[in-house]
């Protein structure tokens, strides 16, 4: 089986300590044949992510790991760019120079400033996890990514106050967005953080993974969202298995923003 993990944070962006070269060694060490960084990037003042990816230096380490470890793991540079639906003029001049290989897309703000959990803290349940799915509805036809991240992120920040969501309830809602993404030929990963933590599922739930393969989904990809080397390829392998018992007959890594199928 060919592993990728292509959720991956190092200290280029505001939330992990870690080395870029520190997560190479890691996945070397567990087996994993590819990973990408994918950064935190944001074009939105007053949101931790903004200003701190400082491109030179990250495009510098990814060159001197790519050397480093050419015989043994493939490497790709790419960023989760926030809320790519908002400030749309200023992230295309910016992304149009720089050749990164890949781009997830996803929701932590409300309203340009607003996080989830803050959000979450004084809304209902309904409230909260239907402002999501319409955030993330906004999300999956930008033209400024190729992969909508952690598609139920909500639950996560929602666990512990309002709990899981009922995936019924958000049925039609789901679908849409899902629909939407299929439609702009982009894809949705599945997202294992959220098995080393409370909610202990993965993100987005296997209803609607479910889901996107009925309707005819296939750009998948898998990440763990290491921001620690020792999480980096966390239940990878299982996840895939998953996929490919729902029916999946490929996951996807990215070259130069293109989609490329490994058959699993």
């Amino acid at each position: 089986m060919y592993l990728i993990d292509y959720h991956i944070h190092s200290n280029n962006s505001f939330d992990s300590k870690e080395t870029v070269s520190a997560v190479c060694e890691a996945a070397i060490e567990k087996g994993i044949n590819e990973i990408c960084f994918t950064e935190h990037f944001s074009v939105k003042e007053g949101i931790k992510s903004y200003g701190f990816l400082n491109l030179k230096k990250y495009s510098d380490e990814i060159k001197e790991c790519k050397e480093i470890f050419k015989d043994k793991l493939t490497i790709r540079a790419g960023i989760e760019i926030c809320e790519p639906h908002e400030n749309e003029e200023e992230l295309k001049l910016i992304l149009e120079n720089i050749p990164f290989d890949f781009i997830l897309g996803s929701v932590h703000n409300f309203d340009y400033n607003i996080g989830l959990a803050t959000y979450m803290s004084s809304h209902s349940k309904e409230e909260s996890y239907s402002r999501y799915f319409e955030e993330v509805n906004k999300v999956c036809t930008s033209p400024y990514i190729d992969i909508v991240a952690h598609l139920d992120l909500m639950k996560r920040y929602a666990f512990n106050t309002h709990g899981n969501y009922d995936f019924n309830e958000y049925r039609e809602k789901i679908e849409e967005v899902l629909k939407n993404i299929i439609n702009a030929g982009k894809g949705i990963e599945v997202n294992t953080s959220t098995l080393r933590g409370m909610v202990n599922e993965t993100m987005p739930s296997i209803d609607i993974l479910k889901m996107y393969y009925d309707l005819g989904g296939e750009i998948i990809t898998v990440g763990s969202d290491a921001h620690k080397a020792e999480d980096v390829g966390a239940d990878i392998r299982e996840s895939i298995e998953v996929l490919k018992n729902i029916g999946f007959k490929n996951i996807y890594r990215f070259k130069n923003r293109q989609a490329i199928p490994v058959e699993i």
